[in-house]
């Protein structure tokens, strides 16, 4: 009987050992407790590392927020405050310029009375002969162009200190202006920073993020900024008021001294005239009695030429009975009592009419310095009514001095005429209706 075995074909690999493959198995479940050891300590590890981070994160973020809520916070503050003194700055300009238009329409406004000046001073000095003279009221109204003229002065170098003041309160309130935009546009940006989460839409990772923006400085140079900036609108604004308050008493008192100047000016004017119409009655006083003697004189002479006329008659008759008592004969021709009268009454005759014609030369000479002087009188006469009316017209000319600002004031006729007659004291020789 025959044994069949059965065919063995082993794996033409290297066998091991049973130990070795308990060793393996033992090996493969101590590897993999320690993986799982560690699987589990990662896992805790990670849990740990999330749980830190989402904390770390969570506080980074609310740190991040809270410190722009204070910086939009100090902003504000910031805004706030240069915000008032850019309404300061603003209120100042404003009052600035009003003082300063003032000013100039007072400055505008002194041309008018510079130009009056001109002309009662060419028409004074259309004043002719003896009445050309360096007067009180001459001496005031150049005084009173002096004084407007320093008033220009004054109030030009006042307008200039205005404008220069006003030019850098604008630079300045340019400056604090777009200090405001800059802190309004950083508080939006900030406001819209805050307003950014996780889920938001718009994040996405940045190149470089943490460089340091161009022309970026610290905070402390940026707080020193703020304090320079409010420091120097401060500054600007500690001497404004002082400006418009000088502006003001400047324009004051330039129009104080004027119409002082102007009171005594015209003070003068009238004192003037009053002077000349007295020295004018005076004359015509003189000029009437003048005519008076002077006729009297001419009467006189009427007399004496008479009178010599009368005593030639007397003479040729004298004369001529001399004469003819010559003519006689013999011893009747003596010198006799008769003859001897005769020869007095001859010598008294020619005597008066040599005195005659003695006293009517000079009374010739005395009618010829009475015409003389008559005519120098009437001469003066006619001087001192041109010059009292041209001091008249003088003051009619001031009279654009006292309508508004140097405006023209116009005068109704009747009231201008009744002014007339109080200026030049006619009340009492004009005939009463």
């Amino acid at each position: 009987m025959a044994f069949h075995s059965v065919v063995i074909m082993e794996k033409p690999l290297q066998h091991i050992s049973l130990a070795d493959w308990n060793a393996r198995v033992a090996r493969l479940r101590n590897v993999a407790d320690s993986r799982r050891a560690d699987a589990f300590a990662l896992r805790h590890s990670s849990r740990t590392l999330r749980n830190e981070t989402r904390i770390e994160g969570d506080w980074a973020n609310y740190e991040t927020n809270e410190a722009l809520t204070d910086r939009i916070a100090q902003l504000n503050s910031w805004r706030e405050v240069i915000s008032k003194t850019f309404e300061r700055i603003e209120l100042e300009i404003k009052s600035l310029q009003e003082e300063k238009a003032l000013t100039e329409r007072e400055l505008d406004a002194l041309t008018a009375p510079i130009s009056v000046i001109s002309e009662v001073l060419t028409m004074r000095d259309s004043r002719i002969g003896s009445e050309m003279t360096y007067d009180e009221p001459d001496k005031e109204i150049k005084n009173e162009l002096y004084v407007l003229e320093n008033n220009q002065r004054l109030l030009a170098d006042r307008c200039q200190k205005a404008w220069e003041k006003l030019t850098r309160l604008e630079e300045v309130r340019y400056k604090i202006g777009m200090e405001i935009e800059n802190k309004i546009e950083a508080v939006d940006l900030d406001n819209v920073q805050l307003a950014l989460d996780r889920n938001s839409a718009t994040l996405s990772y940045k190149p470089d993020p943490l460089r340091n923006p161009k022309n970026c400085c610290s905070y402390e140079a940026w707080l020193g900024h703020v304090k320079n900036m409010k420091q120097l609108a401060e500054n600007e604004l500690a001497d404004t008021s002082a400006i418009r308050e000088a502006l003001f008493v400047c324009r004051e008192k330039a129009r104080n001294m004027l119409q002082a100047q102007q009171d005594r000016a015209e003070h003068t004017i009238r004192k003037r005239i009053f002077e000349t119409q007295r020295a004018r009655n005076e004359l015509e006083w003189q000029q009437l009695k003048m005519k008076e003697e002077m006729e009297s004189a001419v009467c006189e002479i009427k007399t004496l030429e008479d009178a010599l006329r009368d005593k030639s008659d007397s003479l040729k008759l004298a004369e001529t009975r001399l004469d003819n008592r010559a003519q006689r004969s013999g011893m009747e021709l003596c010198l006799d009592h008769a003859h001897d009268l005769l020869c007095t009454e001859v010598e008294k005759l020619r005597e008066i009419r040599r005195l005659l014609k003695a006293k009517i030369d000079d009374a010739k000479a005395n009618f010829n310095l009475l015409s003389d002087h008559a005519q120098k009188i009437d001469v003066d006469l006619e001087n001192k009514q041109h010059s009292l009316m041209t001091d008249i017209r003088a003051l009619d000319l001031r009279l654009r001095l006292k309508g508004g600002e140097y405006g023209l004031k116009v005068m109704n006729p009747s009231a201008q005429t009744d002014r007339n007659i109080v200026l030049t004291r006619m009340e009492q020789e004009i005939p009463k209706s």
